[in-house]
């Protein structure tokens, strides 16, 4: 049973699918209020920037909505919507870099388990830290690049490690001085990732096995749940 899953896992391609709801989610934004499409008052005063109405209707997280509001499914939902053009290219760019490199290292299903963590843990830091509003997956890949440091530092491959934590640093540092970055998002991230990549490492040389199919099957559960709770928040605006 175990090797049919862990097949399933590899042909399913989680990270060509998390790119699809990505992309699929920022067009669904900028339908919802097209009138914006060509306005070019969004992220970096560039067009094809969903508003901020739309981005709330579809799951947009921070302090607000989870605090005020009480949608805490929206540490969920945020993960897969982005804030314009630039902002979804260069995510999903990192996502088909990292997500295949960190599926091969630790398994397709232990992938989903780290990339959904990463998100909410860097969701609920950003939250605490009274961001009002934030979205995207990119605290999700500063847990894909923690997974990566994790596994070259057990492998005790310093050039591996110091190649993807030259990479976090850079990308940390770069949000520092770019206005508008989530740079809360990617620290909590990058610790989420870390631990569970971490605890998966614990079991090093191990395949997957039933309890990382039930891990990621409730990440998946979750996130659906997620979504299903912000459908229904959103008819009621």
């Amino acid at each position: 049973m175990t090797t049919h899953l862990r097949r399933l896992g590899v042909r399913a391609d989680f990270p060509h699918i998390i790119t699809i709801i990505c992309v699929g989610l920022y067009v669904l934004a900028l339908m919802i209020d097209p009138a914006r499409i060509f306005d070019t008052g969004g992220m970096m005063g560039l067009p094809l920037t969903p508003s901020g109405a739309a981005s709330l209707k579809l799951g947009m997280t921070g302090s607000a909505p989870v605090f005020y509001y009480g949608n805490w499914w929206t540490v969920v939902t945020a993960i897969y919507l982005h804030g314009g053009l630039l902002h979804i290219f260069f995510n999903m760019m990192w996502v088909r870099q990292l997500g295949p490199l960190v599926g091969e290292l630790f398994g397709p299903f232990r992938l989903v388990v780290i990339f959904t963590v990463a998100g909410i843990t860097g969701f609920i830091a950003s939250a605490l830290m009274d961001t009002a509003y934030t979205l995207g997956a990119s605290g999700s890949i500063f847990g894909l690049l923690a997974a990566a440091i994790v596994y070259g530092r057990q492998q005790g491959s310093s050039l591996f490690t110091r190649q993807f934590l030259q990479w976090a640093i850079i990308m940390f540092i770069f949000g520092l001085f770019v206005g508008g970055v989530d740079n809360w998002a990617h620290a909590g991230g990058f610790v989420g990732g870390y631990v569970s990549a971490f605890a998966f490492s614990r079991t090093s040389g191990v395949g997957e096995g039933l309890g990382t199919y039930i891990l990621a099957a409730g990440c998946i559960l979750l996130t659906l749940l997620s979504f299903a709770l912000q459908f229904l928040a959103a008819i009621s605006m």
